[in-house]
């Protein structure tokens, strides 16, 4: 049974300039293939659209997931060049899954491509996510969603979460969670 798994995705335009973004693709099989959905326009869809390769990671550090939501990612984490697509893999990640890109559907807004992965690695065991990490992800995916959703669904969904967050998770989960509810507050009121 196919299911989502959330991630780091990264992708090279071109001209081989790198994009890192967080994306859930569905899995199937034990990451045989994968179904990625990016949005349009996006530069994730762009690349893959133009190079038909990129690098899925299993990743525990849900910091860098919510930084790049936020737009404060200010330097790349360290990769090192992929074994068999011209691409690039995180040093800091679980497992990676080099794909390339067979076929791409692009009459929705969220786009679906389907890939084959081509290799694979592992670097160390994931450590996991306690229940304030988990929030945090689930904050991070409705914070790239708000275009999409009412607000009053997304201040439910972040009081549901916030419990969580400031039960399990230590002063770096809190900050994280207090800098997504306000990028979703101001993205309700921009001149806030």
């Amino acid at each position: 049974m196919p299911m989502i798994a959330e991630g780091l995705v990264t992708s090279v335009d071109a001209e081989g300039r790198i994009n890192l973004a967080p994306m859930g693709p569905i899995v199937f099989g034990d990451f045989e293939s994968l179904l990625l959905r990016p949005f349009q326009p996006s530069a994730t869809f762009s690349n893959l659209s133009q190079t038909r390769h990129g690098v899925f990671h299993v990743v525990d550090q849900v910091d860098v997931i919510v930084r790049i939501v936020l737009g404060t990612l200010t330097t790349l984490p360290e990769m090192e060049p992929a074994h068999v697509v011209p691409g690039h893999v995180l040093k800091d990640c679980c497992r990676w899954f080099e794909f390339q890109v067979e076929s791409v559907d692009a009459t929705e807004a969220r786009s679906q491509m389907a890939a084959r992965i081509v290799h694979r690695g592992e670097r160390r065991p994931f450590f996991g996510f306690n229940r304030a990490r988990h929030a945090l992800l689930e904050a991070a995916i409705i914070a790239t969603r708000t275009h999409l959703m009412e607000w009053p669904d997304i201040s439910s969904a972040f009081q549901f979460l916030e419990p969580a967050v400031k039960k399990t998770g230590g002063q770096t989960e809190l900050d994280l969670f207090q800098l997504l509810y306000n990028f979703v507050q101001k993205r309700k009121n921009p001149d806030v």
